[in-house]
């Protein structure tokens, strides 16, 4: 198994934390960056300044001013971001398919292959650099600083490939970023797994956190006991005997969820090196079969996952917003190539 990532993964897919609290009775009126400094370990006053500006501070569900003063029973959001900043990202001119774009967001569908950030292992060409040229060169009055990491938000795996939105300004992130918190947005993805299911759908309800041995890598949690929870919806597609087609719905955004969740139930993504899906899981080990799975990989050399659908509502105008992605083509010939088999597999039994 391949234990080496091709980036620095968050614990989210959705690339905010989000730090909730409510003040204390005995609280003393105190300007919000003064006691956001003294709560958050390592945070500086430039930076909890430069967070309450891009809205990312809410006092009762609404953005405040840096000599705002809290008092008892304010209920406070701060939004926290792992992903590399604006500054430290190197715009290059790297091809993007724009499924939609206004002033205050827009919409790509990422191909496979493709890192979102920049991360360790991968300096450059990554979504984010080619974002960074687009806005360069298209955007003329973007500013880097108003909008940290060039509005991302989220996230989805090198290998996956979909839909991603990404914001264009502060307002728009900031909106955004709850949606994502609130699990308001809608998410679904298709995937080809190993193996056949007793029923047409179902529901995962297990914790994703990191593998307590192999840190690199995540696993279930059933009992709650370590990780975050997370919760993936999926239904059946289309049987082709060894191996089933799936959407999966997003409760929650954790790394690797589908993936993990899938392997954990015994349905690991078809060639997922990283969960056991890249073997022959279903079906019996003879030549002409392992030929024409090895042919399988080969059409398709990553996991088969994509994200397709992606909805939200849009953050400036309230407008509902939907968006679908058709499978790229190494998914579509693989899946094809399986519907092929289990065709004939059927005709001749």
């Amino acid at each position: 198994m391949n234990t080496e990532l091709e980036e620095e993964i968050p614990e989210s897919d959705d690339l905010y934390e989000r730090l909730s609290l409510t003040i204390d009775r005995g609280q003393e009126p105190l300007r919000i960056d003064k006691f956001l400094m003294s709560r958050i370990e390592g945070a500086t006053r430039n930076k909890i300044q430069q967070a309450i500006e891009h809205d990312m501070v809410l006092v009762n569900e609404k953005p405040v001013k840096s000599n705002y003063k809290i008092k008892p029973g304010d209920k406070l959001v701060v939004f926290d971001s792992h992903s590399p900043e604006s500054s430290d990202i190197i715009p290059q001119p790297i091809a993007l398919e724009i499924v939609y774009e206004d002033d205050d967001l827009f919409v790509i569908n990422k191909p496979p292959g493709l890192v979102v950030h920049p991360g360790s292992g991968n300096p450059d060409g990554t979504v984010l650099n080619a974002v960074a040229w687009h806005l360069q060169q298209h955007c003329p009055n973007f500013d880097p600083e108003a909008v940290p990491r060039f509005g991302m938000v989220h996230r989805i795996d090198k290998n996956t490939s979909g839909l991603l939105v990404l914001a264009k300004s502060a307002k728009a992130m900031s909106n955004l970023a709850k949606q994502f918190f609130d699990h308001t947005v809608h998410r679904r993805y298709v995937a080809l797994v190993w193996g056949n299911f007793d029923t047409d759908g179902g529901t995962v309800i297990a914790h994703v956190g990191r593998h307590l041995r192999f840190r690199k890598l995540f696993t279930a949690y059933p009992e709650g006991d370590h990780g975050k929870d997370a919760i993936t919806h999926f239904k059946v597609l289309e049987r082709f005997n060894y191996v089933t087609m799936v959407e999966c719905r997003l409760e929650t955004g954790r790394t690797h969820q589908i993936r993990v969740h899938m392997q954990h139930i015994g349905h690991p993504v078809f060639n997922d090196d990283f969960y056991g899906g890249d073997r022959i899981v279903k079906g019996t080990v003879y030549t002409k079969y392992k030929q024409f799975v090895d042919n399988c990989f080969q059409i398709c050399p990553r996991h088969a996952l994509h994200a397709r659908e992606l909805g939200f509502t849009h953050p400036v105008t309230g407008e509902p917003m939907m968006f679908d992605a058709p499978l790229p083509e190494d998914m579509q010939q693989l899946i094809d190539k399986w519907r092929r088999y289990s065709q004939f597999k059927n005709e001749i039994n």
